[in-house]
């Protein structure tokens, strides 16, 4: 590091060379030994350390081969397996070793969609098992909020937000972080603080698409009229409804389904001709909308979220506390 200091179990090892440092590395480009067998290959690093006796190792390397659906490869060199399979077997040599952190750098980017959400849930039951540290790098929201007990967000070489995945999603610190974690992504759009002579706070989209009266809750109640913000609302945070009742009256572009659920694309002119407000919906698979109709968005106003145009950090809301530090 330029700076600072990294302590691994208590233990400073920013000096130390890597075969003292304890820590196992699995990369996302396999690094296997191409001369070796699957099974040298997973018990290299017990071997080297003269971690057990020979018994003991192959007593391993058979576990951990069961475990990650490699038992009949063990003969095999690497340039007789798949993409999926080299990358299983790196997995396991770092498994194998029991070190005191794990280093994963998008170990399952190169397997099949079925084989990734296998080896995921068993990365997670070894995690709970083993209890050992793991430090992953992804870049699958998926992966980080169902593998992570805690997400760290970097953009651009900066750390925008630790949290709980559970936290990051519902107070996403900046922009950038409330669109890259969820999916379908959030839907953002810029508008101005309208405050009546009565005390309530409205809002209303700079393109005139979207006008709520009284509608803004948490940050928007402590901002000042005329106070521009970008707002987020998640597609799942929108219901359609009648025209009459509606925030925002919208004509339907597109809709995919989902299987149980469907993702419904709209567009809600405003006040100019060129002027729009795209917008995602996640409804129900039975809902009725078709292409081309004209329907009726009501927005969960409890869940908009409010960031800063300039900064893109989130707008304080007064009433709650943060959940994590950014």
């Amino acid at each position: 590091p330029t700076r600072g200091r990294v302590f691994v179990g208590g233990k400073d090892v920013t000096d130390l060379p890597p075969q003292k440092r304890d820590i196992a590395m699995v990369f996302q480009n396999y690094a296997l030994y191409p001369h070796m067998s699957v099974r040298d290959n997973l018990s290299f690093g017990l071997r080297m350390r003269r971690i057990g006796d020979r018994a003991s190792v192959a007593r391993r390397v058979r576990e951990v081969a069961e475990s990650l659906g490699l038992d009949e490869l063990l003969d095999r060199k690497p340039a007789q397996l798949s993409g999926g399979q080299r990358q299983r077997v790196a997995l396991g040599r770092a498994i194998a070793r029991n070190p005191k952190l794990f280093l994963l750098d998008e170990p399952l980017s190169n397997l099949d969609v079925q084989l990734r959400v296998s080896t995921r849930h068993e990365l997670a039951r070894l995690h709970r098992s083993l209890r050992i540290p793991m430090v992953y790098v992804t870049h699958d929201q998926e992966e980080a909020m169902t593998l992570g007990d805690r997400i760290a967000v970097m953009r651009d070489g900066r750390l925008l937000q630790i949290d709980t995945p559970l936290n990051m999603y519902a107070r996403p610190a900046t922009r950038f972080v409330g669109g890259f974690v969820g999916s379908p992504q959030m839907n953002f759009f810029t508008a101005h603080v309208r405050r009546a002579a009565d005390g309530g706070v409205g809002l209303e989209a700079l393109d005139g698409a979207l006008r709520m009266e009284a509608a803004a809750v948490g940050a928007a109640e402590s901002l000042p009229d005329g106070r521009s913000c970008v707002v987020g609302i998640r597609p799942e945070d929108i219901e359609f409804t009648s025209t009459s009742e509606a925030d925002v009256v919208a004509q339907v572009e597109l809709i995919e389904p989902l299987g149980r659920e469907v993702l419904v694309h709209v567009n809600a002119p405003g006040a100019q001709a060129s002027a729009s407000t795209p917008m995602r919906v996640l409804s129900a698979a039975e809902t009725s909308v078709t292409t081309g109709s004209r329907v009726g968005l009501r927005i969960q106003r409890p869940r908009m979220h409010f960031f800063d145009p300039d900064t893109e950090k989130r707008l304080a809301d007064p009433r709650v506390e943060s959940t994590g530090p950014a």
